[in-house]
C-alpha cells in the first residue's frame, strides 16, 4: 500500500482446523518481535516487520464509536505509536507537498486538532519516504528527499514543551543517485536497516553505517515497501517479480526471484503496473513460513504463496472473483489464512511518475475482500464479500476482527460520497458493523493504512488529516 497523497502517499503441511484461531477466539502466530523495532503492532505502517497487517492490540469493537478529526490540511499515510503512548505521523502537506512529521498525543488533554510538535522534513519522489518505522527507542527512522537516513527523536525541553529533532543521519548519496529516492525501508533482526528504492536498488546500511547495494534487473522499480522476517530475509517485491535477499559478508545477496504475471498494463486503481502488494510474511509455525503477494494479471488476480527461503511456489489461488480485479494493498496474513481487499477503480487524485496509463482509464470502485487459506492441497477460498474497503484493512488477533473504512456511495464515486468505521468477521466475511463518519470527501482514507493504537482506538489518515475513532 501507499498513500497517493504522498503521491498528492503457507505450506508447513498439516491438517487445517475449520478456523484458524485458537480456542480462545485468538488468532496467531504472528512472528516474534522484530527487536530493533518499537512495540509490535504499532512501529510499522503495517504492523510489524513482516507486514503482517495484523496487529495483538484489540480495537474499539463493534460497538457505537466517538469520532474526533486531527484536521492537519496535510494527507497522513503513516502513523505509528511507541512505547510511550505518542504518535508520530507522517504526512504530506497539501500545500507544497512537503513531508511533515506531527508529534500526537491520543490520550492527551490537549485539544486534539493540535499536534505537539511538527518537524519538515526535505521533499523527495512522489513516494519516497512513505514507508519509515519507529525503532526500539521510539526514534522515527525514514530517508528523505536528499537520501539521508535520519532518526527523528521526540523530546521535552525545559519548559515542559515538545520537540522533533533530527538525533543522528547516515549520508546515503554515494550508494543512491540523485535521479533516485527510497521506497521502502525496514530493520533486519541483526540491526542492518535494509532500503529499496524506487529504480530497484536494495541495499542495507549496517549498524557501523557503512552501506552496501545490489541491483536489480533493468527496468524493474519498487513501488511498495519491504518486509523482513526472523530468519534474516528481506523480502522485496518489484514491478516484475518477487525476491528474497539476505545479508551475506555485509552485503545484500538475492537467495531467488520468482517472477509473475503482471498483466498487459497498469489497472486503475493501482499505482504502478505490477503488484500493489508489500509482500507480506505469514505461516502457521514461524509466523513467517510464507511469503505472499497479489499479482496484476489481466482479467481475474491471483494470491501467490511462496515458501520463504527456497522461493517453492506453494499455491496460486484467483481472488476478488466477486469485486474488483486489483489490489494495491498489501494482504492481511496469519497462520494460515490471508485476506486480499480489492482497490480496482478507486479514485486516486494522482499517480506517480512514470507509472503508465491504466486501461482501463477508468473503472467503478466495485470493492471486495478475499480469503485465502493454505492447506494440505494448496490453498483454497474460504470466502468473498462485495465490502468497499477505503482503507488498508487490519485484524485484530484478540478480537477476532478485521478493521476498516468502508466507502459509501455509488460504484462511480462523487465527491458526496460518504465513510463508515466497519467490522468484518474474518471468519465468515459479514460485516458485523458499520458506523458512519463525518464529512465527505475531507475524509477519504486514500487506501491508506490505520492504527490501532494501545489504548484501543483506531486512528485513520484522510486526504487532509486524521480521524481518532473511539
Amino acid at each position: 500500500m501507499r498513500s497517493p497523497l504522498i503521491l498528492l502517499a503457507a505450506c508447513a503441511l498439516a491438517l487445517v482446523p475449520a478456523n484458524t484461531a485458537d480456542a480462545a477466539g485468538q488468532w496467531g502466530p504472528l512472528a516474534p518481535p522484530n527487536p530493533h523495532l518499537g512495540p509490535l503492532g504499532t512501529a510499522t505502517m503495517h504492523g510489524d516487520a513482516g507486514s503482517s497487517d495484523a496487529t495483538p492490540l484489540a480495537g474499539p469493537g463493534p460497538g457505537n464509536v466517538s469520532v474526533g478529526v486531527y484536521p492537519l490540511a496535510a494527507a497522513c499515510p503513516t502513523l505509528l505509536q511507541g512505547s510511550d503512548g505518542l504518535v508520530v505521523a507522517l504526512c504530506t502537506a497539501i500545500a507544497g507537498q512537503a513531508p511533515v512529521l506531527h508529534l500526537l498525543d491520543p490520550a492527551g488533554g490537549a485539544p486534539l486538532g493540535a499536534s505537539l510538535a511538527s518537524l519538515t522534513l526535505t521533499k523527495g519522489s512522489l513516494l519516497g519516504g512513505v514507508y519509515a518505522y519507529l525503532d526500539n527507542a521510539d526514534r522515527l527512522v525514514v530517508v528523505d528527499g536528499n537520501r539521508t537516513l535520519l532518526r527523528v527523536a521526540h523530546t521535552r525541553d525545559a519548559a515542559g514543551g515538545w520537540q522533533l529533532a533530527v538525533e543522528s543521519s547516515t549520508d546515503l548519496s554515494s550508494a543512491i543517485p540523485v535521479s533516485d529516492n527510497v521506497t521502502g525501508l525496514v530493520p533486519d533482526w541483526s540491526g542492518n536497516v535494509w532500503f529499496a528504492t524506487g529504480k530497484g536498488l536494495v541495499g542495507l546500511v549496517a549498524p557501523t553505517g557503512r552501506a552496501a547495494v545490489v541491483a536489480l534487473p533493468a527496468g524493474e522499480q519498487v513501488a511498495n515497501s519491504i518486509s523482513a522476517a526472523p530468519s534474516g530475509r528481506i523480502a522485496v517485491a518489484t514491478t516484475h517479480a518477487l525476491y528474497e535477499l539476505r545479508a551475506a559478508a555485509g552485503r545484500p545477496e538475492v537467495l531467488w526471484r520468482a517472477p509473475y504475471d503482471r498483466g498487459r498494463a497498469r489497472k486503475p486503481g493501482q499505482l504502478s503496473w505490477g503488484t500493489g502488494s508489500t509482500p507480506t510474511y505469514f505461516g502457521p509455525n514461524t509466523g513467517a513460513d510464507y511469503l505472499t503477494i497479489v499479482d496484476n494479471a489481466d482479467g481475474r488476480v491471483n494470491a501467490l504463496v511462496f515458501r520463504s527461503g527456497s522461493g517453492q511456489l506453494v499455491c496460486t489461488q484467483p481472488v476478488l472473483t466477486k469485486g474488483g480485479a486489483g489490489s494495491e494493498n498489501s494482504p492481511i496474513g496469519i497462520s494460515r489464512s490471508l485476506f486480499v481487499a480489492s482497490t480496482y477503480g478507486y479514485p486516486y487524485p494522482a499517480v506517480p511518475e512514470g507509472a503508465g496509463q491504466a486501461v482501463p482509464a477508468t473503472a467503478p470502485f466495485i470493492g471486495g475482500m478475499t480469503r485465502v487459506d493454505v492447506d494440505d492441497a494448496g490453498c483454497h477460498t474460504v470466502w468473498e464479500s462485495t465490502v468497499r474497503s477505503a482503507a488498508v484493512p487490519h485484524l485484530s488477533t484478540v478480537d477476532s476482527a478485521i478493521y476498516t473504512v468502508m466507502r459509501i456511495g455509488l460504484d462511480t464515486t462523487t465527491p458526496l460520497d460518504g465513510y463508515a468505521f466497519t467490522v468484518i468477521d474474518p471468519d465468515t466475511g459479514s460485516v458485523t458493523s458499520s458506523r458512519p463518519l463525518p464529512g465527505t470527501v475531507v475524509d477519504d482514507p486514500l487506501q491508506t493504512s490505520p492504527l490501532v493504537t494501545h489504548g484501543g482506538e483506531v486512528l485513520q489518515g484522510t486526504i487532509t488529516g486524521i480521524l481518532r475513532i473511539r
